[in-house]
């Protein structure tokens, strides 16, 4: 390819895998990538949200490492406070990370079954109802808690579900005021 048609193409940008690299390499090894996002389907590129496969595998990995994190910081406070008197750094050192990688496996799970519940929900209730709006995620929230805690009865699956719905719900408002007033 030569280089006027390098230069003249607006919907590309140039990529030099060797930049920083002080070999004098010929600028024939300077790659021409597009700006935009590639699709397979034009039925893709349309859509402005995630489908249901990147929505199961981010809200299902956030999900679990933020469980992990705080798992682990709960088990570290707990680790720390189970000291005894006459234990050895070794021994301290050795309930804390035990302590820690325990909660924080519990913690992790938890979280990543309630999120892969939440996106499966929610790309149900897109599907159903074939519209893209607030309401598919507070109706998601409401049926993730009920889903999440149904084990433990109706009552237990009720008051899930409300806080389930009322916790998406302020998460949504929250982020369409941080979009709104805060300036990014």
């Amino acid at each position: 390819m030569d280089d006027s048609k390098l230069k003249s193409d607006p919907n590309t940008r140039f990529y030099d895998p060797y930049q920083g690299i002080q070999v004098p390499i010929p600028v024939r090894n300077v790659y021409q990538l597009p700006t935009a996002p590639q699709f397979l389907f034009d039925e893709e590129a349309r859509r402005s949200r995630r489908n249901i496969s990147d929505s199961l595998t981010f809200y299902t990995g956030c999900g679990y490492v933020v469980g992990a994190i705080g798992g682990g910081a709960s088990g570290l406070v707990a680790g720390v406070k189970s000291f005894e008197p006459g234990d050895t750094s070794k021994l301290r050192v050795s309930r804390v990370l035990n302590s820690s990688g325990h909660a924080g496996r519990a913690w992790g799970n938890r979280l990543g079954i309630i999120g892969l519940i939440y996106a499966g929900m929610e790309s149900g209730a897109m599907a159903l109802r074939d519209v893209d709006d607030v309401w598919n995620s507070v109706a998601a929230g409401l049926g993730t808690g009920a889903v999440y805690r149904a084990a433990r009865g109706v009552r237990s699956a009720a008051v899930a579900g409300a806080f389930g719905g009322v916790l998406v719900g302020a998460a949504v408002t929250a982020k369409q005021a941080l979009k709104r007033y805060v300036p990014i």
